[in-house]
């Protein structure tokens, strides 16, 4: 199961959601769970087979409800899913820098292994960033059906 935990306030980062969404679908056949980072707890990561994380960019940081969502899940899942495969797509106004490395520093701890480059959006979501976006989620699930991660 691919697991895809995101915050969106302003449907921004929700526009990405959807379509990593969309393109997931596309590269499996295997379950997809979307859920809202306040929804999403321990036992969904422990279920999943791999992660897709979202967030937009907050005060140079991930949001808050990213931040309890990993906050939330990290003790409990800390032995029991080294090695989880995982991606990440921000959304920012003008800087995603600080977002990214928030998100990365904590899911290092995890011992997770990244699939996939972070897609960072800054600016007015374009045609090519939901493009990408539907990329991401395809071979993310495409590797997961293919064992890859």
């Amino acid at each position: 199961m691919l697991l895809i935990v995101t915050h969106s306030r302003s449907g921004r980062t929700q526009q990405l959601a959807d379509a990593v969404v969309a393109g997931a679908a596309l590269g499996t056949a295997a379950e997809i769970r979307v859920l809202d980072a306040f929804d999403a707890g321990p036992d969904d990561v422990l279920a999943a087979g791999g992660v897709i994380l979202g967030t937009p960019a907050r005060f140079g940081y991930m949001s808050g409800a990213m931040k309890d969502f990993l906050e939330r899940i990290y003790y409990p899942c800390l032995d029991r899913t080294r090695g989880r495969p995982w991606a990440l797509f921000v959304k920012g106004d003008t800087d995603v820098a600080g977002a990214t490395s928030s998100v990365e520093r904590i899911v290092a701890g995890l011992g997770w292994r990244r699939a996939l480059p972070v897609l960072e959006v800054v600016g007015d979501i374009r045609p090519e960033d939901l493009e990408a976006a539907g990329e991401l989620g395809g071979s993310m699930a495409a590797g997961l059906d293919l064992g890859m991660w």
